[in-house]
């Protein structure tokens, strides 16, 4: 048995309140900080999932690469010293020899550089794998993503996040990783060999250069971060409002909206450009910093040779030996003052990486924050709570606080004392809903719109919390249990095929191409059939572009039959056919043996229900029998003729009628 404990208000204000908290802490400013190291490594975890990994063995082997060429590149760097020795000295074999052992450096450094930025490549798409696919487990375990997207709201664009973010952050990492990694090894040993050359003054010097510009470049780099991140929020709401206008081109077009859509999109253009802006005076101080620490590098090698050379400390070399000597010390000194600009240089792309990283983090953040509170409540996966499984009996507690029988195979759920709402709202949208629904009896809800039916769907399904009461629900949500179908279907990718086994997949249930055809038969899209070419052809294409409102409703009800649940909630799903396919597909239903928990406006609907909920808009609810046969007749405790209870007037009275039992205690 699955339920939701009712919960004190004081718990719902905590639960906004660290909601509020969550929403203040995506929204303050990022920063290059304690913060960033945390998350990133939290995604660091993510990326390595062992060390016998495939991204931990080419990590290993891209270190190992970057190594050799580190070899390699000392020997091309002192290429210059001998050449100066043998020109100098004219020495026409010791020239050739040169020259051949300089090109076989030069091919091995170009095949060196080409394998690494490969490897690099190859490491940067298995961490984004890695990565959307550990987020991916957790955006859609739990029905997460709609409470990401719908309830929660405290982190712009996931998607951005998961996509564009995910792929920026591991493609600037896998560039800068290296040579971080390797960066002090390369200062280790050029270090000492600068030592030999110039004594200690060229590895000091070097020393306070880079520490200098380091801090230099730390204070500028924090703006950077937060525009950064705040560039890519920018980037997903522009890219989320041209998706607007793709997505509901044909009801634009209908208002003829273009003049207003093109201010609005405009607007979002503006606030990228306006960041983006502000992003480039940042960049500017930033790389102003790092081209005038690259150049000052330059000569930094030279001043520090200087000291020995004005000391006299080679005067006792030949000219050609001096010039072989001072280009080969010039080497060791200029690329020690390399290692320590590159590291200078990363620093615009550690701040991309840094904002990506503050954006995922948050992401996950929030997922593990929802995650945890619903495991403290309720298993939307599974549909149980976490304390019980779902069996052929339970039981439920009685008005004199017995215990008695309530068998799986009559009710789908109980709601008892129910009172909902929108979440992080105070608003009622229903007070003290009692109400069960059993095999065979079918209820309509109606009411005005904005009223809460819709709302009493999401909250049987576990969408939502009430604020009060609990829901039972004793059959497991799913296509052989409860199924749902909202008023505008969910179409997936894939083929025709994969439209009709949604939620499952052909690994998970028998493939009855008979029935198949049957049903679109049935609901009038044997075109569609002939259009697609069959059932397994899958054209790539947007099915919400291609099929119009009512063939999507139709081949809703196409899946429903298919899957033929034990009980199915209806949200206004025949809202845009006829009333002739209407009737069918509800006698379908009724053939079928389906029950139906229908929320609709037409009255042409109550015919195909026993008894109708009907919500005032006030928070107070009414059940009647919808006179349709005799079911009406067999209600009892509520009323003449079976009518059930108005909110203001009974006090815990209990009705039971044709299946449906109800109670409504005044609030």
């Amino acid at each position: 048995m699955s339920h939701f404990n009712s919960r004190a208000r004081g718990e719902q204000t905590t639960l906004y309140g660290a909601c509020a908290a969550t929403a203040a802490m995506v929204h303050a400013q990022v920063k290059f900080d304690l913060t960033f190291f945390k998350r990133f490594l939290k995604l660091c975890r993510w990326m390595f999932p062992s060390l016998c990994s495939k991204a931990a063995v080419m990590t290993l082997f891209l270190l190992l690469l970057s190594l050799l060429e580190q070899v390699v590149i000392y020997n091309i760097g002192l290429i210059a010293s001998k050449y100066f020795k043998v020109l100098g000295t004219k020495d026409r074999q010791g020239f050739t020899t040169h020259t051949i052992i300089s090109v076989v450096l030069i091919i091995a450094e170009a095949f060196l550089k080409s394998c690494i930025t490969y490897v690099a490549s190859m490491l940067h798409i298995t961490w984004r794998q890695s990565l959307c696919t550990r987020l991916h487990h957790t955006y859609f375990c739990n029905i997460l993503y709609y409470h990401v997207n719908v309830v929660d709201n405290t982190v712009d664009n996931p998607d951005q996040r998961m996509t564009q973010d995910v792929d920026k952050m591991t493609d600037t990492f896998s560039k800068v990783f290296v040579p971080i990694i390797i960066s002090p090894f390369k200062i280790g040993y050029y270090m000492y060999q600068a030592s030999i050359a110039t004594g200690y003054i060229g590895p000091v010097s070097v020393l306070c250069f880079f520490m200098v510009f380091s801090l230099i470049n730390k204070f500028l780099m924090t703006p950077v971060v937060h525009y950064v991140y705040k560039q890519e929020r920018r980037e997903g709401d522009f890219r989320f409002k041209h998706m607007q206008i793709r997505t509901y081109a044909e009801s634009a077009a209908f208002y003829r909206a273009g003049q207003v859509e093109e201010v609005k999109t405009n607007q979002k253009l503006d606030q990228l450009i306006g960041t983006q802006r502000r992003l480039i005076h940042w960049n500017f101080a930033l790389n102003f910093s790092i081209n005038t620490a690259d150049y000052l590098g330059s000569i930094l090698s030279y001043i520090a040779l200087a000291f020995p050379i004005f000391l006299g400390r080679y005067d006792n070399l030949a000219p050609a030996d001096l010039s072989a000597l001072i280009s080969k010390n010039a080497f060791v000194c200029i690329y020690l003052i390399n290692c320590f600009t590159t590291l200078i240089d990363q620093a615009k792309d550690v701040t991309d990486v840094a904002g990506c990283a503050h954006r995922i983090g948050q992401l996950t953040e929030v997922m593990g924050r929802i995650k945890a509170d619903q495991e403290d409540t309720y298993d939307f996966a599974s549909g149980t709570y976490s304390s019980f499984e779902l069996s052929p009996r339970h039981l439920w507690p009685d008005d004199s606080g017995s215990y008695q029988e309530m068998h799986a195979t009559e009710p789908a759920f109980h709601m008892d004392g129910v009172t909902y709402g929108p979440p992080k709202s105070s608003t009622v949208l229903c007070r003290d809903l009692s109400v069960q629904l059993q095999t065979g009896v079918n209820v309509l809800v109606t009411g005005d719109s904005g009223c809460g039916k819709t709302s009493l769907l999401r909250v049987i399904s576990g969408l939502w919390r009430p604020s009060k009461g609990r829901v039972n629900k004793l059959v497991a949500q799913g296509p052989s249990g409860v199924l749902y179908l909202p008023q505008k279907p969910y179409l997936t990718n894939g083929s025709l095929r994969d439209q009709i086994l949604f939620p499952c997949t052909e690994a998970e249930v028998v493939p009855d191409d008979d029935k198949m055809h049957e049903y679109l038969s049935l609901v009038g899209l044997d075109q569609l059939l002939e259009r697609l070419g069959g059932l397994d052809v899958d054209l790539d294409w947007n099915w919400y572009d291609e099929l119009s409102p009512g063939e999507m409703q139709r081949l809703s009800f196409v899946r429903l039959f298919f899957h033929k649940p034990r009980f199915a909630m209806l949200d206004e799903a025949t809202s845009q056919v006829s009333q002739e396919m209407e009737s069918l597909l509800y006698n379908t239903c009724t053939g079928m043996h389906i029950t139906l928990l229908s929320v609709g406006h037409r009255d042409s609907i109550r015919q195909f229900h026993h008894m109708m909920l009907h919500f005032d808009g006030t928070g107070s609810w009414t059940l009647t029998p919808t006179h349709s046969g005799d079911h009406g007749d067999s209600g009892s405790g509520g009323g003449d003729g079976g009518v059930v209870s108005e909110g203001a007037g009974l006090d815990s009275q209990h009705v039971q009628l044709s299946g449906v039992q109800a109670s409504h205690s005044e609030s």
